[in-house]
Order: structure tokens, then C-alpha cells, then sequence
């Protein structure tokens, strides 16, 4: 049996014991605060689901990403809302590095510049890291659609307003806002068919189903080179190598249309600006791979690899075109 001497002293034993592990506990935690960002796995939360340009492109940069910044870069798809709750969740983030989002036209420009209810303010909300690279788009139609250049396009459908309808990703898409962009500059007129996806809108396009559609390069590409889809026009800054005799929209006279689709990296509002200067630097130090350069050329797209202030001017532009489409239009989202 222990005396009560004994006990008291095993008690205070214990208790310096606990004293100085939790004092080494808060020395450690504090030399790890210190330590360079980044010292743990980074997020980077893609706001759509698998498989389509903005997840390709961040599954191309994730790996060698982690490697330039010296911890594990891992993509996380959050879709739903054409792009507003992943980019949402991005939003709300602690601005510490360590949760980082794709950031798109849909989800910085052309969703925000339709929806007033939409949960982020795409110009304060969000910290622009870096344009990773900008994606052509494409306006098609079927081949039975009764014309084969953008002229006869033109002139049939000025011939037939409303016989024609358009399929689009969704309201607020991009491919729904660009052709409400081209019936404004060309005084054409079409139905809007929205689908839940740009997939599903181009395998109706594909099928007949609906002639024409404004749509991502890349998606589009492989069915144009079947003879399955025709190409009028192309926004890019000229003529694509693989599509010599597709004018861009430059030259057809659409030059408000002639924009590319970015896919980008951006973190949440009061993000340090030395973390947003490793992490641009990092990326272009990986985009200067030609490995990596080329991964993400295959997809159709342009490297670009700006300053943060670069693609901060890229968005606000952006978003600024998108929501004076919607004014001249009258579009909601009913």
C-alpha cells in the first residue's frame, strides 16, 4: 500500500512529465507553423466533374506541381451548379495556400455575370494565381444544316428566324451566353435548348437532335475531323494548324466573340502575396516542361502562364463582357 507521501510525489511527477511533453507540443507545432509554405498536401478543387477540359488540365499540372512546391497536390472534384459549388467552396476557404480551385469562365464570368443569387463575387472573392492555358472554342453545326461557311450560315438564318434552335451546357454556360452574344451582333434569331452538361448537348448536336451548337474545342475536335460536325468559326488569336480552313471569329467580323475559355488557378480572397508568388512561380516553372507543355497542348489548349495581375485583368474583362451580353439580351436565368 502507497503512503500518501509516495502518491504526492508520483502525482508531481506525472505532472511534470505532462508539463514538459505539452511544452514540446506547442514548441513543435510552432517550429512547424514556421516552416516555408507550403508543409503539407495542398487541395486543388475542381468545380466539375471527371473528365472534362478543366479536370484534364489539373490532373496535367497536379503531379509536377507537387513536386515544384515541395508537398502533394491533390485534385478534388466538388461539381454542381455549372461550376458554382466547387468555385463556392474555393471562396470560402481559409486563405492559407492550402486549399487553391480551378478557375474558369463559367465559374468567374459567365454564371456570376446571369445569376444575382450566385454565393461569390467573381472580382473580391477570389486571390487570381495564374492562367494555366486558354482553350479554343468552336461554333459547329450538323452537316445537314443547309449551309457550309459562315456566309451561307448567316444568310439562312436571317432567312428563318426561330426555325433553328441552339443546344448549350445550361443557362449561364458559356455556350449558352456566346450564342446569345452572336444572335445580338448578327440580328439572328434561335432557340435556346440547355442541357445539364456540355456532353450531352454535343451528343445531341452530333445526332441531329439540335444543328447547331458553340462548344470547347477539345470535345468537339474529334467529331469535326469525322465529318460529324461542321465548323463555321473559332476563337482563337488565328488559324488553328489542325483546322487551316476554319476562319476565326476575328475574321469573319465577330471579333467580341473571338475570347478564349481560361483554366486557371485561384485561391480565396486575402491570400499572402508570398504564397501566391511560390505558387505562380512553381506553375510556370512546371509549364516550361515540355512534357507537361505538351499534355496540355493535346487537349486543344494554349499555354499561357501569367502574372497573378494578368489573370486578374483576364477575369474582370471577362466578366464584364458576359454581363453586358446579358443586359443587351435581357437574359435571366427563367
Amino acid at each position: 500500500m502507497k503512503t500518501p507521501s509516495t502518491t504526492f510525489r508520483i502525482t508531481r511527477r506525472q505532472g511534470v512529465l505532462a508539463t514538459t511533453f505539452a511544452a514540446a507540443l506547442l514548441a513543435a507545432g510552432a517550429a512547424y507553423a514556421q516552416q516555408p509554405y507550403p508543409n503539407k498536401v495542398v487541395r486543388l478543387v475542381v468545380p466539375f466533374g471527371t473528365g472534362g477540359t478543366t479536370d484534364i488540365v489539373a490532373r496535367v499540372m497536379a503531379d509536377p506541381l507537387g513536386r515544384a512546391l515541395g508537398q502533394p497536390v491533390i485534385v478534388e472534384n466538388k461539381a454542381g451548379g455549372g461550376g458554382t459549388v466547387g468555385a463556392a467552396e474555393t471562396a470560402r476557404a481559409t486563405p492559407d495556400g492550402y486549399a487553391l480551385g480551378m478557375a474558369t469562365v463559367s465559374t468567374t464570368a459567365a454564371n456570376p455575370a446571369i445569376n444575382p443569387k450566385i454565393p461569390y463575387n467573381p472580382l473580391t472573392d477570389f486571390t487570381p494565381i495564374i492562367n494555366i492555358a486558354a482553350t479554343p472554342n468552336v461554333l459547329v453545326v450538323h452537316p445537314s444544316f443547309p449551309a457550309q461557311n459562315y456566309k451561307e450560315l448567316l444568310a439562312e438564318l436571317k432567312k428563318s428566324p426561330g426555325k433553328y434552335s441552339y443546344a448549350s451546357g445550361g443557362t449561364g454556360s458559356i455556350s449558352h451566353l456566346q450564342m446569345e452574344l452572336f444572335k445580338g451582333l448578327t440580328g439572328t434569331f434561335m432557340t435556346h435548348i440547355p442541357y445539364r452538361g456540355d456532353g450531352p448537348a454535343l451528343n445531341d448536336t452530333v445526332a441531329g437532335q439540335v444543328l447547331v451548337q458553340f462548344g470547347n474545342l477539345p470535345s468537339a475536335l474529334p467529331f469535326i475531323q469525322a465529318g460529324r460536325l461542321r465548323a463555321i468559326a473559332v476563337a482563337a488569336p488565328q488559324r488553328l494548324s489542325i483546322m487551316k480552313d476554319t476562319p476565326t471569329f476575328e475574321e469573319i467580323g465577330l471579333t467580341r466573340m473571338n475570347r478564349m475559355a481560361y483554366f486557371g488557378i485561384a485561391g480565396p480572397k486575402g491570400l499572402p502575396r508570398d504564397v501566391v508568388d511560390k505558387v505562380n512561380a512553381a506553375a510556370r516553372q512546371v509549364l516550361q516542361d515540355p512534357a507537361v507543355r505538351k499534355r496540355v497542348e493535346d487537349t486543344g489548349s494554349v499555354v499561357v502562364a501569367n502574372t497573378p495581375e494578368q489573370f486578374a485583368q483576364q477575369i474582370r474583362e471577362e466578366f464584364d463582357s458576359y454581363r453586358q451580353v446579358v443586359t443587351d439580351q435581357k437574359l435571366t436565368l427563367e
